[in-house]
């Protein structure tokens, strides 16, 4: 039986303006990664976020992004690496303080947007933001598209690595995600999405937009919860990955 991570993005409602059903979704997923402040959340959001997944047993995760509230961080940003190892080790720092307050340990890091695609092309990026996970807790897992400079910075910092797949996205020939500002970036098709899915973790394929397969690994599986129909899809994703013998469990169990 093939076993996979599922995890979801949350925590990024922000004052008064609530994204995302996460209690619900919580049901679902086997990882959590809680945005940090600055691209999303705040403290009160943070703390609330953590307390829910502690009580499902759902692991936890940073999700540190661009200083870009209004652009929801996936607005590129001329930063430089030191500039990214501030900001990695800063958001984790930020989440650390509710984890401990809770008593829960933080199982990995998953970058976020824009922040995330960047360090996925540049080698600089990426050994920064590895550097800044390794430096805070070297037992810390990151998250990072699969096959790309952050999965290798990872490995070159000397953490454990985890190969992410998304479901709900398309792919380009080099096996980056296709910008979302392209109208074809995002799969509509909830059957197509979950079809992909299971092929990228039975098979190790994707097809690209260029016709072409791509080679990747799936150790986790990514879903995003602030969709119109994100509940009804983690449901889905959930029921059909267990039709199919995909075990789904935290990759750290």
């Amino acid at each position: 039986m093939n076993l996979v991570d599922l995890n979801c993005d949350l925590g990024e409602s922000f004052g008064a303006y609530k994204i995302g059903l996460d209690e619900d979704i919580l049901e679902f997923v086997t990882s959590a990664n809680i945005a940090c402040g600055f691209h999303a959340g705040d403290p009160g959001v943070m703390r609330k976020t953590v307390e829910m997944a502690a009580e499902k047993g759902v692991q936890i995760g940073a999700h540190p992004g661009l200083p870009d509230l209004a652009g929801f961080g996936r607005r590129n940003m001329a930063i430089t690496p030191d500039e990214a190892y501030d900001l990695v080790v800063y958001q984790i720092g930020a989440l650390s303080g509710f984890l401990k307050a809770e008593g829960v340990k933080m199982q990995h890091v998953k970058p976020h947007g824009a922040l995330y695609n960047m360090a996925a092309k540049s080698r600089e990026l990426s050994d920064a933001i590895a550097h800044a996970v390794y430096k805070t807790d070297p037992d810390l897992i990151l998250f990072g598209l699969a096959g790309s400079e952050l999965v290798l910075a990872g490995e070159r910092a000397g953490l454990k690595t985890a190969h992410e797949v998304f479901a709900d996205r398309t792919y380009q020939e080099d096996g980056t995600l296709t910008s979302r500002l392209q109208d074809d970036a995002l799969i509509q098709d909830d059957d197509e999405a979950v079809a992909q899915v299971i092929r990228m973790v039975k098979e190790g394929k994707v097809r690209s937009l260029q016709g072409t397969d791509v080679g990747l690994k799936a150790d986790t599986i990514c879903i995003h919860g602030d969709g119109a129909h994100a509940l009804q899809f983690a449901q889905k994703i959930r029921r059909e990955l267990k039709f199919s013998d995909i075990n789904v469990q935290a990759f750290s169990t």
